[in-house]
């Protein structure tokens, strides 16, 4: 059996992404990641990401150099990357959530960092709150 891999990572777009825009990155991320057999979330809140996927490492680590090269975005950040003992996404080739609005106070590993994250501050002193918060919306449907 091979291990699977994760990468989570903040960011911060060069400009806010449309409705329109971030379906159709989500159109082709989904189709591409199911082929290459990867599962994740990823969160956008006031043109600032964080994304977490998982799957085969080789994929895995492709998928990051692609992401490390997007000229869309700036200031990437890994939180974490290495080893997982299961997959902690595997119902979404990519779940999505955009945060503007959303009631956040709610969740649980909630912190105001995430208001903070176009200046990439806090999540890297403690990256697991970055898993708990993307964790958190696998409950809903996305």
């Amino acid at each position: 059996m091979s291990s699977i891999h994760s990468v989570v990572y903040v960011s911060t777009a060069l400009r806010p992404f449309s409705t329109e825009e971030l379906s159709t990155l989500l159109e082709r991320s989904r189709k591409r990641n199911g082929q290459a057999g990867i599962t994740g979330m990823l969160l956008y809140k006031d043109g600032c990401f964080m994304q977490a996927f998982e799957g085969p490492k080789g994929e895995v680590q492709r998928l990051h150099a692609q992401i490390e090269g997007d000229p869309r975005h700036r200031n990437l950040i890994v939180l974490l990357d290495g080893p997982i003992p299961r997959r902690e996404f595997s119902h979404w080739t990519m779940g999505f959530k955009e945060l503007d609005g959303d009631n956040l106070e709610q969740r649980s590993g909630f912190s105001d960092l995430l208001n903070t994250l176009s200046r990439n501050t806090g999540f890297s002193t403690d990256p697991s709150l970055a898993k708990r918060l993307l964790l958190s919306f696998t409950q809903q449907p996305v």
